[in-house]
């Protein structure tokens, strides 16, 4: 049975716009990236916690925004669990960050930029977030994209576009795959 799409609430706009803009100025700093998360309280819409992507800082391929953010989410709360928690994300969650968010409880996952859009300017393993959701046995809204053209420009920012220059020639000047729909979307 079809599941009627999610729509984003004027909740989700106002706290995307305060991700994009966060993410946007941090452009400016050398911890630069288009791929910033939040993660809220639900009910209350209080900020627990906001990370961007740690992969080149850290040096660790699993320093996901999204993976930054509920993990120290989760040790601020001394707790396993993110159930009655929103994830906000500037970008489509990856297969990794989704199953963490499907992991965490998570209730819902609100994302700016698609999968396609980010694979424009790094590589990308394409699996939708919704797909993810739906394939397994999880409660989790999955709404997206919100102000997808103000999480877009993250990726389009000169500064950016630079920065992933050099991230694809330190993988061997690969190119990003164009974007293609993955099946059973």
């Amino acid at each position: 049975m079809a599941q009627t799409p999610k729509r984003p609430t004027p909740e989700d706009e106002v706290f995307m716009k305060s991700l994009a803009d966060f993410a946007h100025r941090e452009l400016a700093t050398d911890r630069r990236s288009p791929f910033a998360s939040d993660v809220v309280e639900t009910s209350t819409g209080k900020l627990v916690m906001r990370r961007l992507n740690g992969v080149r800082i850290e040096n660790d391929p699993s320093s996901h925004a999204e993976v930054r953010v509920m993990r120290a989410a989760c040790k601020k709360l001394k707790t396993t669990s993110l159930k009655g928690h929103t994830l906000y994300t500037t970008c489509e969650p990856c297969p990794m960050c989704m199953a963490m968010a499907l992991w965490a409880g998570i209730d819902r996952v609100v994302f700016g930029s698609t999968i396609s859009d980010a694979s424009r300017h790094c590589a990308q393993i394409y699996v939708p977030a919704k797909t993810l959701q739906r394939k397994s046995d999880m409660d989790c809204e999955v709404v997206g994209p919100v102000l997808r053209r103000e999480c877009v420009a993250l990726f389009e920012d000169p500064r950016m576009l630079s920065a992933m220059a050099l991230w694809k020639k330190s993988r061997g000047g690969k190119p990003a795959k164009p974007a293609r729909r993955a099946s059973g979307s």
